[in-house]
């Protein structure tokens, strides 16, 4: 979660409960969010891919726990990126890690009796997971926290190289794809999850969180307009 100049203007600057409170109901709702999407059925997020993958391959493990594997193979990759730089309170990053891996087998295991058939069903089931995923984002961004290990990471390359920073979250998350696809051939001689939904999931959380930002400052303006001192300011 790199905050550029659009997403300063919505960070939360207040009391530091509130924002933890902000923050873990982020989390909940983009885990919600991917487990709906996750029942739609129609493809999911290449991080996804790759943890629901593994659950095909080594069934014992649930997705929760190769998706907070997942986050410290990252942790370890951004000590050896720039290891002058880690410190001891990386670790504290593993925490939020280890409630999302909590709140995302909760919520698979809250939504799996959905079963839809109907193909425009799934569609629009996958659209409304996108926007829930994203509002968790937009929550978490808000809280300007503790950054999960893999924004970190991405992060981290982003300070050694110089790169852009889309651009290095786009490499991040084509090789995500890859490594799924290839397990998935390796393992279980098809690829699965990657599919006309994961192109809409690309798609659709970048927007529907601009959507946010946008809604978030018309309100914030609105207020402002609205106050004792927005009114003379008004008047004069």
């Amino acid at each position: 979660m790199e905050h550029n100049a659009a997403e300063a203007e919505i960070v939360d600057t207040g009391s530091l409960t509130r924002r933890w409170i902000m923050y873990v109901v982020g989390i909940y709702v983009l885990t919600f969010g991917v487990s709906l999407a996750i029942r739609a059925g129609i493809g999911i997020s290449p991080q996804s891919s790759l943890t629901r993958t593994m659950t095909l391959v080594y069934p014992p493990f649930s997705q929760g726990t190769y998706n907070f594997m997942l986050e410290l193979i990252m942790l370890f990759l951004t000590y050896l990126v720039l290891p002058k730089d880690f410190k001891l309170k990386n670790f504290a990053s593993l925490i939020p890690a280890f409630v999302l891996a909590v709140f995302l087998d909760f919520n698979l295991g809250l939504t799996e009796f959905i079963k839809l058939d109907a193909y425009p069903l799934r569609v629009a089931l996958l659209v409304f997971a996108d926007a829930a995923l994203a509002f968790g984002l937009f929550l978490m961004i808000r809280a300007n926290l503790v950054l999960m290990p893999i924004d970190m990471f991405v992060n981290t390359i982003f300070k050694r190289t110089g790169w852009k920073w889309g651009n290095i979250k786009t490499g991040f998350d084509c090789t995500l794809l890859v490594l799924s696809a290839c397990i998935g051939l390796l393992f279980l001689a098809e690829v699965k999850f990657i599919r006309e939904g994961t192109i809409l999931n690309a798609i659709l959380v970048g927007q529907y969180i601009k959507l946010y930002f946008f809604l978030y400052r018309k309100m914030q303006g609105r207020k402002a307009s609205a106050s004792p001192k927005g009114l003379e300011a008004a008047a004069k």
